[in-house]
This record gives C-alpha cells, sequence and structure tokens, in this order.
C-alpha cells in the first residue's frame, strides 16, 4: 500500500524541487484561511497536504472522502488519519455512496459523490477554499479524453485552475506539476503514500491513457505534458472570451432570450450564446446534433404556431411564446 521512502538526493537538487513546488502554492498566499485540502492519501494528495502545511502551518484542514468502492478504501481512510495526527493537521472524513447507477459512468458517479462531500465538509467547518491535488499528467489525460470526444474549445481547455462547486471553492495549484515530481519530493521529505489498485485497471479509458498513450507521447515528443498544460491554458482563456462575448449578445435577446434576437445573431454567435444560455441557466452542454438541431428550430421560426422542442440532457428547449426555455425533467 505504502511506498518506501528512496535516499535524499542532493541538497542543490532537493532545493530546487521543494523550491518549485512551494512556488506553485503562491498563487493560494492570499487566499482566506483556514484552507481545506482534499487527501486521498495518494501521492499527489499527501504531497499537497505536506506541503500546504509547511507553508501555512495552522491554517490547513484535511478533508478526507471513503468512497467505499474498494476493499483497500478502509486502509486508505487510516492511512490519511495517521499522517494527519504525525503532522497535527485537523482532519474530517465523510463516508459516501458512490456505487454509479445503470448508464451512469462509475468514475463520474464517484466524482459527484465526492464533490458533494468535500463541500459539505468545508461549509460545515468554515473552509471558503478546498485544495485539489490534480497535476499536469492529469491535465494532459483530460485533454487526451476531450480529444477523443471531438470537444470544443471549452472541453480542451481542460480542469480549470479555480471552479466553484457547491457553494464552495475548488483551487488545483499542482496542474503545472509532473506526478513523478511530486513523488520524487515525497521521498526526499521521508513521507510514504497509498498507491490505489484501481489505478491499474486498464478497463478505464484513463487508466488506458495513463499507462500505454501518454508515456509513449512522452517518449516521442519531450515536454509533450508541459506543452499540453500551455493549450489548455490557451483554450481556456479562449473560451473565457466566448463566454464574455455569450453574456454581450445575451443581454440584447433577453434572459430568456427572444427567438428574435436569436435570429438576428451569426450561425457562429448563435451556437456561441445558445451554449453559453443552456449551460449557465440550465447546467446542461448541448450535443453537437442538438444544439444543430435547434438552431435549425430557430431560424425556421417564422410563424406564430412554430413549436419548438429539442431535448438537452434530460430536459427540453422548448418556446414559449416570444422566447426559448428550459424545462428541466418532471
Amino acid at each position: 500500500m505504502a511506498a518506501s521512502p528512496t535516499p535524499k538526493p542532493t541538497p542543490s537538487a532537493e532545493w530546487r524541487l521543494d523550491d518549485r513546488l512551494q512556488a506553485a502554492l503562491e498563487s493560494c498566499d492570499g487566499l482566506p484561511g483556514p484552507l481545506g485540502v482534499a487527501c486521498s492519501g495518494g501521492a499527489d494528495s499527501v504531497a499537497l497536504l505536506l506541503a500546504a502545511h509547511q507553508r501555512w502551518s495552522g491554517q490547513v484542514t484535511a478533508l478526507h472522502v471513503n468512497h467505499g468502492l474498494q476493499a483497500a478504501a478502509a486502509d486508505f481512510e487510516r492511512f490519511v488519519v495517521d499522517v494527519c495526527m504525525r503532522l497535527g493537521v485537523p482532519l474530517w472524513v465523510r463516508s459516501v455512496a458512490a456505487a454509479h447507477r445503470a448508464g451512469e459512468s462509475p468514475e463520474d458517479a464517484a466524482r459527484q459523490a465526492r464533490y458533494r462531500a468535500l463541500a459539505d465538509m468545508a461549509q460545515i467547518h468554515g473552509l471558503s477554499h478546498v485544495l485539489l491535488a490534480q497535476h499536469a499528467d492529469d491535465q494532459a489525460e483530460t485533454l487526451l479524453l476531450a480529444l477523443s470526444r471531438g470537444a470544443g474549445v471549452s472541453g480542451l481547455a481542460g480542469m480549470p485552475v479555480e471552479m466553484d462547486r457547491h457553494g464552495v471553492r475548488f483551487v488545483r495549484p499542482w496542474l503545472t506539476q509532473r506526478s513523478a515530481d511530486l513523488r520524487a519530493w515525497l521521498q526526499t521529505q521521508g513521507q510514504a503514500w497509498c498507491e490505489d489498485p484501481s489505478n491499474q485497471d486498464t478497463r478505464y479509458t484513463r487508466n488506458r491513457l495513463r499507462h500505454t498513450v501518454l508515456p509513449a507521447l512522452d517518449t516521442q515528443f519531450p515536454g509533450f505534458v508541459a506543452c499540453v498544460a500551455r493549450s489548455a491554458a490557451h483554450c481556456a482563456q479562449a473560451d473565457g472570451l466566448l463566454g464574455e462575448l455569450a453574456q454581450i449578445d445575451l443581454l440584447q435577446t433577453g434572459s430568456p432570450p427572444t427567438i428574435a434576437g436569436l435570429q438576428a445573431l451569426s450561425d457562429a454567435r448563435l451556437a456561441n450564446a445558445l451554449r453559453h444560455w443552456l449551460r449557465t441557466e440550465a447546467g446542461r452542454t448541448p450535443s453537437t446534433a442538438q444544439l444543430h438541431e435547434l438552431m435549425a428550430q430557430i431560424r425556421d421560426c417564422r410563424t406564430r404556431g412554430h413549436r419548438i422542442a429539442i431535448k438537452v440532457g434530460s430536459g427540453q428547449v422548448r418556446r414559449e411564446g416570444s422566447r426559448l426555455a428550459y424545462l428541466p425533467p418532471l
């Protein structure tokens, strides 16, 4: 379960690595404390907990979610308890029922349950920000998955550095750091971690990318992961600009948007405005086919009796008088 520390590197190499990881946390210096750190017991989150504790001693609270999905879950929890007791870091633990329903991705079900549990613990204990340990390798895997699904700019932006979920701000300070560097730093600190056996299960697409595709790309294109992280940042910036443009267009069309106002937009701006409206107002992102059908219906809507009813997610976009409306499922 736990890795054995290896001999420390030379002081100069150790300092460079430690300095780099501490620099990655600088962007969090101005966040109001205390800070929550999500800690699964894996190398990446243990490195984040240890580095955060060293930087903001007395201002860090650890949060652990026990999904109960594998036999080792109890071992992970005990390990995190031991680490926090040794460091003197407060720890809160939440057990969740993360089993997926029929037709639902197991990874997505576990992720949603985890975020809800982390946000709930953070709010109960007065933590406005929670640090997450996803790193540059995770970001590269996310972009490769997005490419395989034909994602647009929003999907290719990958995981954001910061996001709001369930009333809590989540921050990812490790997105520019390699997983191997985090493990190497833990070894310099003499700190063990847990190895999750499910990470070796290649039935999961992300694990196949991690163990076969990403190493091959890393070998053929040195610096590939860093370049992917840079591309994700460019896409995130572009996505932000598209969001600002959508807000400008939706100010003109009203909210919910008028059909006449939408018809005045070019196809590209219409698609952008509809995506933004559905994402922000309904929490839904239409598929390409659904978006094209909705755009076609809007273009064709010239008479009072023209109906619009397009399924998006589990609800429907419908015409209500002169405007569009999103109707969630009953």
